[in-house]
């Protein structure tokens, strides 16, 4: 893991005219186990999430969550986030998450996450999120 002075800052622009902000990550208890991270997109022009990489995970998808009739809530993995031009676009505890899964190590509270977010536009940004507590529910406000 990075070191928590190596934070990049927040938000960050990229070449995909993408704004990426609020972001962080949830300690994990066990490596063996799936982690969640967090942020919040929002584009200049319409553009999609297509594939999300760390160097600590196996694979990472972006899950939404679904209730069903019966109110019954049930994660699914989304292929392609739509990011429309000028809206908000935010991943938060108890909806949308990035997952990360097959860890190759825990994620530890006060270290970074870095992660690689690739877009339809060809675009790559590389962020760090700081890692929380594992009962965070988000950074703390100013």
């Amino acid at each position: 893991m990075i070191p928590l002075a190596a934070l990049t800052m927040w938000p960050m622009t990229a070449q995909a005219d993408v704004t990426i902000s609020d972001g962080w990550a949830r300690a994990s208890i066990l490596a063996s186990r799936p982690a969640a991270a967090y942020l919040t997109l929002r584009s200049d022009e319409d553009d999609q999430l297509i594939g999300i990489t760390t160097p600590i995970a196996g694979h990472v998808t972006v899950h939404g969550v679904e209730t069903d009739a019966n109110g019954v809530s049930r994660m699914s993995a989304i292929e392609a986030l739509k990011l429309p031009s000028g809206e908000t676009v935010t991943l938060a505890p108890g909806g949308m998450h990035l997952m990360l899964i097959a860890l190759t190590e825990k994620l530890e509270e006060g270290t970074v996450l870095p992660l690689t977010l690739t877009f339809a536009s060809g675009a790559k940004i590389e962020i760090s999120v700081p890692v929380l507590g594992p009962g965070a529910s988000g950074p703390e406000k100013e």
